[in-house]
């Protein structure tokens, strides 16, 4: 999926701190083809971008307005309806990853037909993907998993990748997500397929490799949020991981969005991913935790990481704070015990 660049990142009004992730990534990972944010009065965040609307944006030579709000259930709100149909008439194309497509809304697709510009929806699934079939398969792959949604996997897929690729080790990012697609420019909307297909298309985003190279696949959900398990389930099978890094924000309270369901134990969230990692690869191991300390002072941080890695017998890190080299010390040392 060719977007073109440069980018407008919209925020809107939104007051959704985890629901900006998109424009989060988009800022973080390809700050080079972000031109502004777009922001109301009433949001509360910034991504230290230019503040413009549609119209500046244009100006200062945005070609897509990139709908960066991942909302619960994936729904427009009217408000942003509204600032997208300025976006056209502004003459940028539309990118959002949103499970409401683009493509459904008459109202876009009349003004995008007008003005000449393009809609691109990010969650829209290849048509024909396999279904999975456990068949052994070349290669190596490291897949990160979560106590709960949005909790890091993919910022540390990426600082994997990267920690990787600077010791001259091949490696490569595997999307799963709205964000990760669009950082990356191809990828699996893995929640957006249907579930008879998920694992199939995992496989067939990560196939067999000969190279001695790594596939570094983002995770999804988690094995313990009652809405999102069975993503989770499916992406462990399919990714067939030899390696996989926990990953967990210690600041979060209980599930995104479910306030009744408290976070779980990391010690057993290893556990039940490693059970159901195994049934496509009977050695999957841990070779890492990653902990989100954004909210942390750096002492209290670094604390924390010290007594995790003691308490599970893993290195411990914040990849995007503190760098990766821990666990790719460990990832690339097999079958010796961390210590």
């Amino acid at each position: 999926m060719t977007i073109p660049a440069p980018y407008l990142l919209y925020l809107g009004h939104s007051d959704d701190e985890f629901g900006l992730k998109t424009s989060r990534g988009l800022a973080t990972f390809r700050r080079d083809d972000c031109v502004g944010e777009w922001r109301h009065d009433d949001c509360p965040f910034s991504f230290d971008l230019p503040r413009m609307d549609a119209a500046a944006g244009a100006a200062a030579g945005a070609k897509t307005l990139v709908l960066g709000i991942a909302n619960a259930g994936g729904r427009f709100p009217e408000w942003m309806m509204a600032d997208a149909l300025a976006a056209i008439a502004a003459g940028m194309n539309l990118a959002c990853g949103l499970h409401q497509r683009l493509k459904d809304e008459p109202r876009l697709v009349e003004a995008a037909k007008a003005a000449g510009v393009q809609l691109f929806d990010v969650r829209d699934p290849r048509p024909d993907l396999p279904v999975g079939n456990g068949k052994k398969r070349a290669g190596k792959r490291l897949l990160t998993v979560g106590t709960d949604c949005s909790v890091g996997k993919m910022y540390t897929t990426l600082c994997l990748r990267d920690a990787l690729r600077d010791r001259g080790v091949a490696a490569d990012f595997r999307a799963t997500g709205q964000t990760g697609i669009l950082i990356a420019g191809d990828g699996v909307p893995l929640d957006a397929v249907v579930a008879d297909f998920i694992a199939g298309a995992i496989e067939d985003l990560a196939p067999a490799r000969t190279d001695d190279g790594w596939d570094l696949i983002e995770g999804q959900g988690s094995l313990f949020h009652p809405a999102f398990a069975g993503v989770s389930t499916g992406l462990l099978h399919g990714a067939q991981a030899e390696a996989l890094v926990m990953c967990h924000d210690p600041t979060r309270p209980h599930m995104r969005g479910l306030p009744h369901y408290p976070l779980v134990d990391l010690a057993e969230c290893i556990d039940a991913n490693l059970r159901v990692a195994r049934l496509t690869s009977p050695d999957v191991r841990f070779v890492g935790i990653a902990l989100n300390t954004a909210k942390l002072g750096e002492d209290e941080a670094r604390r924390l990481l010290e007594v995790t890695a003691d308490e599970h017998n893993l290195p411990c890190t914040d990849p995007f704070r503190f760098g990766a080299e821990a666990i790719i010390d460990h990832l690339l040392t097999a079958n010796v015990a961390y210590a």
